[in-house]
């Protein structure tokens, strides 16, 4: 009987612990334009999911916006869109780093940055 109790608690305690994080997370989609092709997807997603604090990366090119996931007590909005501004891409109102952008590939850089208009 102890040893099916002390299951029951456990599980408990696991389920409890699990929403426990989930509400330490927030979420949400960021308009990123200058994410046009797959190869832009994945330098997005890697950059931006191997920064502290993140969760989830997930850019979509055919609507142009990135849905990003993370834990609030080690980043913010904020910091999120600064990373994927220095990934070289524009983060609603962040705009890309240009020294990263003008490395990318002449196919990846769409007309959608000021630094195009130069």
């Amino acid at each position: 009987m102890k040893k099916i109790l002390s299951i029951i608690i456990l599980t408990i305690g696991f389920i409890s612990f699990g929403f426990a994080q989930q509400k330490a997370n927030d979420k949400a989609i960021i308009q990123t334009p200058g994410v046009h092709c797959e190869y832009c997807k994945k330098r997005l997603e890697n950059y931006v999911s191997s920064q502290p604090g993140i969760l989830t990366v997930v850019a979509d090119f055919k609507k142009k916006t990135t849905t990003v996931s993370w834990v609030k007590d080690r980043t913010n909005i904020e910091e999120v869109k600064a990373h994927i501004a220095n990934a070289g891409y524009d983060a609603d109102d962040v705009m890309a780093e240009k020294t990263t952008y003008d490395r990318f590939p002449k196919a990846c850089q769409v007309k959608t940055t000021p630094f195009d208009q130069e």
